[in-house]
């Protein structure tokens, strides 16, 4: 799948304000122990200048340097114990004043050996890629914790805890191949705030998650197929490949979209091309059986109803209960 390249800039930018603040912390480091073990500086500028007299009987020409090429080794591994019997002797750790990196695969440069981004770089680029897809994820509240299952009244409690404790569940279980979702209910019951609780959650494990609204994401077919050569159209097309190739996709409101011919294919497509790439994908709506089988054909009802784990989601609109309760 092609990169998003705003999206991978803003990763390595990240990336390398990591490496700039592990740098001034080792020159902390650094100052702090020369400051009190000045005997480590002077170590340390000694083990500079033999660096430079190594580098020099490398390039030195005429005769032999094996011999003093090893007499420099043994006196640098005599300073490097001296050094380290110093710190240890001060209360510090041996490679205190070592660089600092959060990945010890890439040492936080992000590129493997062979030009492979690294995981450490991948989960950030997937942060941002799910950061930016969709307007959606606003509040930054969507946690399972503040999932209140109060608002529910006795007789749909039951089911909407086992509900919760599903998609946290999947969430915090996710891996590539998993089985989709349907989270299906009326409206105001929490359908929207759980997938975003499980787009949080599986996107800090560093997948890539497309969350958006089943209107918008349809619509960004239609783009992509009616407006190609223009700038909207190769931007839409974009999305349209993220949500083809993405681990996980979230298709929030199906129903709420103008329902026509071609987004009925869209959506089939975005359906049948997933499943048969094996990728998850959950979606919610508030029609219930018979709307759907009024709203959309056969190929794609088969596909719902034999391929994704249908959610039942119960219960008053949410909303409602908490305007009541006085809770804004």
């Amino acid at each position: 799948m092609p990169l998003n390249g705003t999206c991978l800039a803003r990763a390595r930018e990240r990336l390398e304000q990591l490496r700039e603040e592990h740098e001034a912390t080792r020159l902390n480091r650094v100052t702090e122990v020369y400051f009190q073990l000045p005997k480590v500086q002077e170590i340390d500028q000694r083990l500079q200048r033999q660096m430079v007299k190594v580098f020099g009987l490398t390039l030195h020409y005429g005769q032999d340097p094996t011999e003093e090429l090893r007499a420099l080794q043994q006196s640098n591994l005599a300073l490097q114990a001296e050094r380290a019997k110093i710190l240890t002797d001060a209360g510090f750790p041996a490679d205190y004043t070592e660089p600092i990196c959060s990945c010890t695969v890439c040492e936080d440069k992000g590129y493997l050996p062979d030009g492979r981004m690294c995981d450490c770089l991948t989960r950030l680029y997937n942060q941002e890629l799910t950061r930016d897809l969709s307007t959606l994820l606003q509040s930054g509240s969507e946690q399972f914790e503040q999932f209140d299952l109060s608002c529910y009244d006795e007789s749909a409690r039951p089911q909407m805890a086992r509900v919760l404790e599903i998609c946290r569940s999947f969430a915090e279980g996710f891996a590539p191949g998993a089985p989709s979702l349907l989270l299906q209910g009326d409206t105001g019951l929490g359908k929207t705030f759980l997938s975003a609780c499980i787009a949080r959650t599986v996107a800090e494990q560093g997948y890539t998650v497309a969350y958006e609204s089943a209107g918008a994401a349809l619509g960004f077919f239609e783009t992509a197929k009616f407006q190609r050569n223009s700038e909207a159209g190769e931007q839409a097309g974009a999305k349209v490949e993220q949500y083809l190739n993405c681990d996980l996709m979230i298709l929030d409101d199906l129903g709420t979209e103008m329902i026509s011919p071609y987004s009925t294919s869209a959506l089939y497509s975005l359906i049948n091309t997933r499943m048969i790439r094996e990728k998850t994908t959950i979606i919610s709506t508030n029609l219930d059986d018979a709307a759907l089988h009024r709203c959309y054909t056969p190929q794609i009802l088969s596909r719902l109803e034999g391929c994704y784990i249908t959610l039942g989601f119960v219960g008053r609109d949410i909303r409602q209960v908490r305007k009541e309760r006085g809770i804004l």
